[in-house]
């Protein structure tokens, strides 16, 4: 056997989608990382293309447990044109299946990380906590249905692949550079934004030389604006470039050393 006679239904969809949403991550390793967990996601329907127990389906498995490492959020579009080619042509598909699976998961992931692991979480992220700074309980709210719209795009996705199929690597294989570069660059814009209005933190130090005080964050703000708080956020990103430093390391530090120089009057919100 080397066609698929099996054509995708409604509930294989919905099977798929489920295991991507709910246990697409929980095989990942340092091997061959979402391999398995992308094996996992399409068994099912493996088995229904190729038979139970066949030399063809024994193939496809040990193809698609190879090394795979893309976004959570665009995977399903890699696995929905692989189905459809796999439906089409069965093991003959397997080269063509390899090579597009190599071939999109390194620009889905730069897009995916993008756009949904930093800059809509840093956008509806600051909109939630700036909301909650004032009191205000919608922002958890505006977090919610975002998340919720995030859920809703991973389960469309797969279904759109699917009836596209390869012609979709085709018509967006142009996009992908320019999309990536847009989606890092309002990224950036948006940290930056960030820096200046969720860091509160001031030099309250004012030396006194005879009888002139110095202001120091007045000084500092002449030079400028909110140039300490970028200072802060340009040494925890030096710190996190380190050998051995974490994440959790550096907001430890942090916190010290801000509470000690707090204490001492040099510094306040």
């Amino acid at each position: 056997m080397t066609k698929s006679n099996y054509k995708l239904t409604k509930e294989d969809f919905k099977q798929i989608n489920r295991r991507s949403l709910l246990t697409f991550q929980l095989g990942w390793n340092y091997e061959r990382m979402q391999g398995s967990g992308y094996l996992y996601t399409i068994l099912p329907q493996l088995r229904k293309m190729y038979g139970d127990d066949t030399p063809e389906l024994k193939e496809v498995m040990n193809t698609h447990t190879q090394f795979f490492n893309t976004s959570n959020f665009f995977n399903t579009i890699i696995t929905g044109i692989d189905l459809a080619i796999e439906e089409k042509e069965g093991i003959d598909g397997k080269q063509t299946v390899s090579g597009l699976k190599t071939g999109l998961m390194g620009p889905f992931a730069a897009i995916g990380d993008s756009i949904f692991a930093a800059l809509i979480p840093t956008i509806f992220g600051a909109l939630a906590a700036n909301m909650a700074i004032n009191g205000n309980p919608t922002g958890i709210f505006i977090w919610i249905v975002a998340q919720i719209a995030v859920m809703v795009f991973r389960w469309k996705q797969l279904e759109f692949a699917y009836r596209e199929g390869i012609s979709l690597v085709t018509t967006m294989q142009h996009r992908l550079t320019a999309l990536t570069d847009a989606a890092t660059l309002l990224g950036v814009f948006m940290v930056g934004a960030l820096v200046a209005t969720m860091v509160n933190v001031k030099f309250s130090w004012a030396p006194s030389i005879g009888d002139v005080t110095l202001n120091m964050q007045n000084n500092l703000d002449m030079i400028l604006p909110r140039l300490l708080p970028a200072g802060i956020v340009g040494g925890v990103y030096w710190m996190l470039g380190k050998k051995n430093m974490t994440s959790t390391k550096a907001i430890f530090i942090v916190l010290i050393v801000c509470v000690a120089f707090s204490a001492v009057g040099v510094i306040s919100k």
